[in-house]
């Protein structure tokens, strides 16, 4: 079967789908090809992965096959699995995902875990008020609210689209009563020094924007572009948030943050320069770069 995609026989069961599709994802330099063919299928035909290999030898009729082949196409083109089929797993909790969010990644399960460890979690003399800024998806208030049920969560975002998908994810997982929404630039729709949180957690853009053109076809060409570019620099919202974050935190509130791999020095540069924090500490990712920046609010700071 060497003719492409658009040409395979009718008569082709999964199996052999499966098995043409690697090879072909494989020609195309197709990250993961055989996991991709799977899951691509599996969308295709409504199934799980593992009823393919259940029904291994079901022939595909036309509308099967056609809807199989577009969707080989599309991956062809280098547009990410994920937005293929609409949804994405973080934190063993399948999320809706499409263009107007980043989807998440591994890596991010480290800001989770960080912000797991500043959440109690039951509620001991009240309750925990959790910020996160720039939800996109919702994938990290969904993950901090799912652990720690009884507190209260809040997902900022500037992209209404943004919103929309993340509260849609809130809803699927049944976590509503607990988060609340808010739509606005940074810290823009809330009153300095009246609203207050116990964490304001974020993965913002840190990409430096001369960086982001080099960077795999599937992101540069498909990702929200807003939510990866910091500025020429890569620091720009991290500056923005480090240096207006303590006015919303109480006294020894923490502030959590996702950061590029290279930029913690310059993290801990701002934050000193800001002298509104102490305790200030990163923690390394799965990879061992350092990855997530925790520094906590003076108390002196007003």
């Amino acid at each position: 079967m060497d003719t492409g995609p658009s040409h395979p026989p009718d008569d082709w069961t999964i199996l052999a789908l499966v098995q043409w599709t690697t090879a072909y994802f494989k020609s195309h330099r197709i990250d993961s090809p055989r996991s991709t063919a799977e899951i691509l299928l599996a969308h295709a035909l409504k199934i799980s992965r593992i009823e393919l290999y259940l029904r291994y030898d079901q022939p595909l009729n036309r509308t099967e096959l056609a809807r199989y082949k577009e969707l080989i196409r599309r991956r062809i083109r280098r547009e990410p699995v994920a937005y293929i089929v609409g949804e994405k797993e973080f934190w063993s909790l399948p999320l809706t995902v499409n263009r107007h969010v980043l989807i998440p990644r591994p890596e991010t399960e480290c800001l989770v875990e960080q912000a797991l460890a500043d959440i109690p979690e039951q509620p001991v003399d009240r309750m925990f008020r959790v910020l996160e800024v720039g939800t996109g998806s919702g994938a990290i208030v969904c993950a901090l609210s799912s652990q720690r049920p009884g507190h209260l969560f809040f997902a900022l975002d500037i992209s209404v689209e943004a919103i929309t998908i993340a509260r849609r994810n809130v809803i699927r997982h049944g976590l509503d009563p607990s988060v609340g929404f808010i739509c606005g630039d940074l810290f823009s729709a809330l009153e300095p020094h009246t609203a207050r949180f116990d964490l304001i957690v974020s993965n913002p853009p840190y990409i430096a924007s001369a960086e982001i053109d080099r960077l795999q076809p599937e992101i540069v060409r498909y990702e929200p572009r807003r939510a990866l570019d910091g500025g020429p620099n890569g620091l720009v919202v991290l500056d923005r948030i480090i240096r207006a974050a303590p006015d919303y935190l109480q006294p020894d509130g923490v502030l959590v943050l996702e950061i590029g791999h290279d930029q913690f020095e310059a993290v801990r540069a701002i934050a000193v320069g800001e002298s509104g924090y102490g305790d200030i500490s990163v923690k390394k990712d799965f990879s061992g770069f350092h990855r997530v920046v925790r520094m906590v609010r003076a108390t002196g700071n007003k």
